[in-house]
C-alpha cells in the first residue's frame, strides 16, 4: 500500500498531484476493449474447472439471469480488464469485488447494526481506482436494468464517486486514530442522509434494520435445521444444501467430512483467546454443503452447526474455501500464502468491525488436495438493499453511502492526504467515472450476450432458475 510514512503531509499531498500528470484523472472515463482481451467465457471456463462440476451450471444459470447478474459474477473479468489500464500507484487494500450489492449491514460485536462492505472473497493490495471502477459500473448496470434515462443513471454514479472523493478529502484532514474508529450505524446514516431522505425512504430503511436484526441465528436455526432423535439437523434441500451424510457416496466420503472437523478444531488457534474460550462452549453437531451467491457457486462451501447450553442454543458457522484473488495474477500475488487468511486479514483491515468468529484454516479433500478456508457467523444480523425497488432518489442516496464507506475502507490502509489530492476538489474525477462506467456497462451487455448465446447452442451448460 501506498503511504509514505516519513513524508510530511505537505509532501504525501505532492505526490498525490504528480499522480495526476501519469495517469490524469479524466484518463479514467477513457475505456475500450484492450487488443488481445482475453475471451470472457475462457476466463469464466477456467475459474470453473477448480470447482465442484455439479455446481458450475447453477452458477452459470444465476449469472444469465440478466446483466447484472453476470457482472456480478465476473469479477475476473474485470479485473483482466483493468489491468490493461495506467495505475495510480495509489494502492489501498481493495475489496475486490465493490459492486453495491457487496455493500449491506450486520451486527457489530457491540451488537450495533452496521453498514460496511461485506464481501472480501477477491480482496489484495492494489490501486484505489479499482474498486470505485466496480462500484461506478455496478450502478450504471443495475439502474440501465431498472429503465432508469441516461441522466438519472449518470446523475446516480456521479454521486457515489462524489460521495468517495468528498469523503476522502474529509478523511485526508483526520488524525489516523480517528478514521480507524470512523463507521456507519443506522444513527450515522440518518444523521448523514437523513434530510436527503424521504418519509417512504426512511419507513422502508426502518422496516429492512428490523428485518436484518430478525435474521440471527435463531432465524437459521428455524430455517436450516430439523430436530431428529433430540438432536439438530441440518435440513435437505439438494442440491443448495444438502447434509454431509448425504455426500459420502457423492462428491466427498466421510474421511473428507472427518478432515474438515480436524480444521474446526484447527481454525480456532486463528481467534483471540477469548473466543476460542467461547467457542469452546459449543459442540459440533452437524455439517452441510450450502450454494451461496453467484460468483462464489461451485466453490466449496460449508455451513457447520455448534450447540451450546441445549437445542435453543445454535451456533452456525459459514466454512468457504478461498482461492487466488482475481487480481493477483496482475497485481502480485498476497503476502499471505494461506488464502482463507487473506480473506481475513484484508476483511479486518477494511471492515469498521468484524466478525467475532472471523477466522481461516485448510483442510484435504477425498481428492487428496488440500483447500484453503476461511470461517464466519453464517447469518448475523443480515441487511442488504434491495435495488430492484428503491426509487431514484433513493439509489442516489445509497450510491453515496456506499461511496462513503468505500473511501473509509481505503482509508484505513492506503494514504488518504495523497488519494485526496488526486482527486481533487473538483467533479472532473467524477465524470470520469460516469463515462468509465457507461463504457463497461456496454462491455457487460456485451459479454452478457455472448453468456446466454452460448448458452442457447450448448456450448456452456446452465441451470436456471435454482
Amino acid at each position: 500500500m501506498t503511504r509514505m510514512r516519513e513524508a510530511t503531509p505537505a509532501e504525501r499531498s505532492e505526490f498525490g498531484r504528480r499522480a495526476r500528470t501519469s495517469v490524469p484523472r479524466s484518463s479514467h472515463g477513457e475505456w475500450a476493449p484492450h487488443a488481445g482481451r482475453t475471451d470472457p467465457l475462457q476466463i469464466l471456463a477456467l475459474q470453473g474447472a477448480t470447482r465442484i462440476p455439479d455446481l458450475v451450471p447453477i452458477r452459470y444459470g444465476r449469472m444469465a439471469a440478466s446483466a447484472f447478474a453476470y457482472f456480478r459474477g465476473a469479477a475476473a473479468v474485470m479485473a483482466s480488464d483493468l489491468a490493461a489500464e495506467e495505475r495510480t500507484g495509489l494502492d489501498v487494500q481493495l475489496c475486490g469485488d465493490a459492486h453495491l450489492s457487496n455493500f449491506g449491514g450486520f451486527a457489530s460485536p457491540e451488537r450495533d447494526l452496521i453498514f460496511d462492505v461485506n464481501d472480501f472473497d477477491e480482496t489484495v493490495p492494489g490501486p484505489f481506482e479499482w474498486d470505485l471502477k466496480r462500484l461506478a459500473a455496478s450502478f450504471e448496470i443495475a439502474t440501465r436494468g431498472r429503465g432508469f434515462d441516461d441522466a438519472t443513471r449518470h446523475a446516480i454514479v456521479a454521486r457515489g464517486s462524489g460521495s468517495y472523493r468528498q469523503a476522502m478529502r474529509q478523511f485526508a484532514s483526520m488524525r489516523d486514530l480517528d478514521i480507524w474508529y470512523s463507521r456507519l450505524d443506522g444513527k450515522a446514516i440518518a444523521l448523514r442522509w437523513g434530510d436527503q431522505a424521504s418519509r417512504k425512504l426512511t419507513e422502508t430503511f426502518q422496516k429492512r434494520l428490523t428485518k436484518a436484526q430478525s435474521k440471527d441465528h435463531l432465524a437459521a436455526l428455524a430455517k436450516l435445521t430439523v430436530e431428529v432423535d433430540g438432536k439438530l439437523r441440518f435440513v435437505e434441500n439438494p442440491p443448495l444444501m444438502v447434509p454431509a451424510e448425504s455426500l459420502f457416496t457423492d462428491v466427498y466420503s466421510s474421511q473428507t467430512v472427518g478432515n474438515l472437523y480436524d480444521a474446526l478444531v484447527q481454525y480456532r488457534t486463528t481467534l483471540s483467546g477469548d473466543r476460542q474460550r467461547l467457542l469452546e462452549k459449543y459442540e459440533f453437531t452437524d455439517l452441510a454443503r450450502k450454494v451461496v451467491g453467484v460468483g462464489s457457486v461451485g466453490t466449496r462451501c460449508w455451513v457447520a452447526l455448534f450447540v451450546g447450553r441445549d437445542n435453543s442454543d445454535p451456533l452456525f458457522l459459514q466454512v468457504k474455501e478461498a482461492e487466488a484473488a482475481v487480481g493477483e495474477p496482475f497485481l502480485g500475488a498476497s503476502e499471505y500464502t494461506h488464502h482463507g487468511r487473506r480473506v481475513v486479514e484484508g476483511q479486518r483491515l477494511m471492515q469498521g468491525a468484524s466478525d467475532i468468529f472471523l477466522g481461516w484454516d485448510s483442510f484435504r479433500g477425498d481428492d487428496g488436495v488440500t483447500r484453503d478456508f476461511y470461517l464466519r457467523q453464517l447469518w448475523d444480523w443480515k441487511l442488504s438493499v434491495d435495488v430492484d425497488t428503491l426509487a431514484p432518489e433513493a439509489l442516489g442516496i445509497y450510491a453515496e453511502v456506499c461511496g462513503w464507506t468505500l473511501a473509509r475502507a481505503h482509508a484505513r490502509s492506503g494514504d488518504p492526504i495523497a488519494m485526496a489530492a488526486y482527486l481533487g476538489a473538483g467533479d472532473r474525477f467524477d465524470r470520469a467515472m460516469v463515462d468509465f462506467a457507461s463504457s463497461y456497462a456496454d462491455q457487460n451487455q456485451r459479454d452478457f450476450e455472448s453468456l446466454t448465446a452460448a448458452i442457447a447452442t450448448g456450448r456452456v451448460k446452465a441451470e436456471q432458475g435454482v
